[in-house]
């Protein structure tokens, strides 16, 4: 049963009055009697009726009801009435102190009948009083924490902090007990403060890294009947360094073929190091075995691997296994944990040399060999030697790669190895002779090549020649001041000791003209015995020379020197040698002569460009009647004199009968029969004169005659003139002349002259009805 007290206010008015006028009176100021304590209500009160919060009274107030009490302030009518009469105030609504703690109240006692006050206003405050009915929250929950693994019992991990919204002031509704329902034996919390600590040592985190803790807030200081709120806490536990590496053998057997090369992989090794990041990281190196010199260590970035690779080349024939001492060892070292280590381990590798079928090897790197040139075929040049290394050492096999030695000079014995030549040697050609020669072991592909140089020696097979062109000029006024002088050179090396003689051939050697004197340095001067030339009598002369080595066996050559006689001045200054149809016009300069050149190129390009263009211009496919070739034809008005007048005629006959009527035969196709043959026109007598077959016969020489018209160019003409054994054709000169022609063979003339048959084959009685008709 919920109690609750009353805490009455009272009001006592004490009023002294002495003396009874204005001036026997003394008015004393009125003391207010308030009893005046706080007022208090439970909260959450959930009963019947509403709840008596006090009382309010006055000392005026006599007990017949003309004091009326009025409440006003905060709630006052809604959550708070006032009996007006007795002065009891009542709470109508169930209170929170979380919402509201306090609520300030006015009170006044006015006169019931008035209104009037009697009392003056006056404040008071209604408490609610605070129950137990919020419990701890955890507002910032869930927590994450972390803390080291390996630390030391106590140490502290994080705090925690619940609220309870009861009044921490009264009672113990707010006074918190925090405990661990979850986490032990690993973590342990203050009950006052919330701060979670290791409960435990040595708390590995290879072994567990995550720890689910869950931490209790009880109110009513954790008494029964307290109310309580929970939290969860992940803690995770950070890595240190408290683990050495470890590899997972202590030996590893590794092979390597003896034909891998410098820098291949050999085989790779981990060391184990469960903590992490740089507390995990270890280093390798080699530290003993005799494969120091042969191997060599480095570590994958990636993969934290220790990657063996070769260093030199392995060979099995000399050793077949190696071995190998390897540490790891810790990057990083924690001083907490230096007793516990050491931190680092030992492997052994054991490296076995696999055997490889290798190529043969050849006893030296190159071979350099000196052979004379112009020696005979199959002269001996050196000899080369490979072996088979294996241990079958199987025979070898020599040959010349012929990309080598593309003109084939040389060739080896496939046995032993002997170069020979296959054919003499030309110094002067080709000096050296690079080529390869290739070993190869019997049943094995695999082969080895090696460099060969040929030297080839020389021989003094070349005569001395002049060293330059043979001409030499001279004057016509001979000057001995500066002779002319000659020297030779030899194709044939050039011994130290080495020099050429001249001499004058043996024909020429008393001639009255020049003389030769041997300078005894490989030269020689020229020397004129005359006074004087001239180049009108004989301007060329020829000077044989024998120039001689001192070589073993000697060579010697003889040499035409060409001496010719130039006219010159007064200096000595050559001014023509027989060259002047050589030389250019001296009045005409360079820039002239490329001028002209230039003129003479431009011309002849228009003119090929005007010969393209008439070229390139196609013949019309249609005969327009402008550009008819015949329209040059002088015409007359008169008829002129039949077959015998052959210069004057109507141009008019002569177009192409088709053009009149707008139709213009294509050149390119062969025309068609304009006027087709009637039927019922009979064949001429065979004794009569068949115009119409000759005719056609014409036609068929123009249609196969290449040069002719493609079209027919049958001329016809309406008079014939004075000539023609049948006289004038016309109608017009019927009228007035008589004639005594029949014109009846006209019917044997064919289809084409049917017109005219038809006109002049008739009666003269119709012809003459014809002409009347013209008359009039």
């Amino acid at each position: 049963m919920w109690g609750f007290f009353v805490l009455v206010g009272h009001l006592a008015l004490h009023r002294h009055k002495q003396g009874a006028g204005k001036q026997g009176q003394v008015l004393h100021r009125s003391k207010r009697g308030w009893v005046w304590n706080q007022f208090f209500v439970i909260e959450e009160y959930t009963g019947p009726d509403p709840v008596l919060v006090g009382r309010l009274h006055s000392d005026v107030d006599s007990g017949d009801g003309n004091i009326k009490y009025i409440l006003s302030g905060e709630g006052a009518g809604t959550i708070f009435v006032i009996d007006d009469k007795t002065g009891n105030i009542h709470a109508t609504k169930t209170l929170d102190r979380e919402e509201q703690a306090q609520y300030t109240l006015t009170a006044q006692a006015v006169a019931r009948d008035t209104n009037k006050p009697l009392e003056p206003p006056s404040e008071f405050i209604v408490k609610v009083q605070d129950i137990n009915d919020n419990p701890p929250e955890f507002l910032h929950g869930p927590y994450y924490a972390r803390v080291p693994e390996m630390s030391n019992v106590g140490t502290s991990v994080m705090q925690v902090t619940a609220t309870d919204a009861d009044d921490p002031t009264y009672g113990n509704s707010a006074r918190l007990v925090y405990s661990i329902l979850q986490g032990q034996p690993y973590f342990s919390v203050e009950p006052q403060t919330g701060i979670i600590r290791t409960a435990l040592p040595n708390m590995d985190r290879e072994a567990r890294q995550e720890y689910d803790v869950v931490i209790q807030a009880k109110d009513m200081g954790g008494h029964m009947g307290g109310l309580s709120g929970t939290t969860e806490v992940k803690i995770t536990l950070t890595d240190v360094n408290d683990n050495p590496p470890k590899f997972p053998q202590s030996v590893y057997p590794m092979s390597v073929s003896e034909d891998k090369v410098p820098g291949e992989e050999v085989g790779r090794l981990k060391a184990k190091d469960p903590d992490l990041g740089d507390n995990g990281l270890v280093n390798y190196r080699l530290i003993d075995g005799d494969g120091l010199g042969m191997f060599e260590l480095s570590t994958d970035s990636e993969t934290r691997e220790a990657v063996i690779k070769l260093k030199k080349m392995v060979d099995f024939e000399t050793k077949k296994t190696y071995t190998l001492k390897v540490e790891g060892s810790n990057t990083y070292v924690d001083p907490q944990f230096l007793a516990w280590g050491p931190y680092k381990d030992e492997a052994t590798i054991k490296i076995s040399v696999e055997d490889a079928d290798e190529p043969p090897v050849f006893v030296a790197p190159s071979y350099t060999f000196e052979v004379e040139e112009n020696a005979p075929e199959g002269t001996l040049v050196g000899r080369v030697h490979a072996k088979d290394t294996d241990v079958a050492n199987n025979p070898v096999r020599y040959m010349i790669p012929r990309y080598t030695d593309v003109e084939q000079f040389f060739s080896i014995n496939s046995e032993d190895g002997m170069i020979t030549t296959t054919r003499p040697l030309d110094r002067e050609t080709q000096a050296w002779h690079n080529i390869s020669v290739s070993a190869t072991e019997i049943g094995h592909h695999q082969d080895t090549k090696v460099r060969v140089n040929i030297k080839v020696k020389d021989v003094n097979d070349n005569a001395p020649e002049f060293a330059t062109n043979n001409e030499v000029l001279m004057c016509e006024t001979i000057k001995i001041n500066n002779p002319p002088t000659v020297s030779a050179v030899d194709k044939d090396e050039m011994a130290h000791r080495q020099h050429f003689t001249f001499s004058l051939a043996p024909e020429v050697a008393h001639n009255h003209n020049f003389s030769l004197k041997d300078n005894r340095d490989s030269t020689a001067s020229v020397y004129v015995l005359r006074k004087g030339f001239s180049r009108l009598t004989q301007d060329v002369y020829y000077l044989p020379i024998e120039i001689n080595d001192n070589g073993f066996p000697a060579m010697s050559s003889t040499n035409t020197l060409t001496i010719r006689v130039c006219s010159c001045d007064s200096k000595d200054t050559i001014l023509s040698c027989n060259v002047e149809p050589y030389v250019l016009p001296a009045g005409l300069s360079t820039g002239a002569l490329i001028a002209i050149l230039a003129c003479i190129v431009i011309l002849l390009a228009i003119v090929v460009l005007f010969v393209a263009l008439r070229r390139q211009k196609k013949e019309p496919l249609i005969v327009f009647e402008e550009e008819d070739i015949r329209e040059n034809i002088i015409t007359y008005d008169d008829e002129g004199g039949g077959e015998e007048d052959t210069e004057a005629f109507d141009i008019a006959t002569l177009q192409n009968p088709d053009g009149a009527n707008g139709f213009l035969p294509r050149k390119d196709i062969k025309p068609e029969l304009q006027y087709p043959i009637r039927p019922g026109i009979g064949r001429p007598a065979a004794n009569s004169v068949d115009v119409d077959d000759f005719i056609k016969t014409r036609i068929a020489e123009a249609d196969s005659d290449p040069t002719a018209p493609p079209y027919d160019s049958i001329q016809i003409y309406g008079y014939e003139g004075r000539g023609s054994l049948a006289g004038s054709l016309s109608s017009l000169e019927s009228v007035t002349t008589e004639s005594d022609l029949d014109y009846d063979y006209l019917q044997s003339w064919g289809p084409r002259f049917k017109k005219l048959a038809d006109l002049y084959g008739t009666k003269d009685c119709s012809i003459n009805d014809a002409d009347d008709g013209e008359d009039s």
